[in-house]
């Protein structure tokens, strides 16, 4: 088992930065990706972000890209998402996921096989 913990949410204005954090125990050693998916209100789950445990490699959704940047410290067993430039429609409860089997990517929630509880992100136009 796996357990993860989303921090680092809250209220900001447009253009605002804000980093989140997602801390995992359990399990950890058997983790090949991490990710964070959104879900804005009325909205489906969407991908944001992932990243291979071993750093090597990340992927993000064309409407965060050049503005969120993942990363992770497998020494802390910490995953980050840096989000700049935040704009209103970035408004969503955000959620770590962390994906125990070796895909060539991390695109789709089906692949994750744990999820933290979520953390709220409001940017306010």
């Amino acid at each position: 088992q796996v357990q993860l913990v989303e921090s680092g949410g809250g209220f900001v204005q447009a253009g605002d930065s804000l980093r989140l954090s997602c801390a995992a125990s359990g399990r950890t050693f058997g983790m090949f990706a991490m990710g964070w998916f959104r879900r804005a209100p009325g909205k489906a789950r969407e991908f944001v972000a992932a990243i291979r445990w071993s750093g090597i490699g990340t992927n993000y959704a064309d409407s965060v890209k050049g503005r969120f940047t993942i990363s992770r410290d497998s020494d802390q067993n910490m995953v980050y998402l840096q989000m700049n430039s935040l704009k209103p429609e970035d408004t969503a409860v955000y959620y770590c996921a962390a994906s125990t089997i070796n895909y060539s990517t991390h695109y789709y929630a089906p692949q994750y096989n744990y999820w933290g509880q979520g953390t709220q992100v409001t940017v306010s136009s």
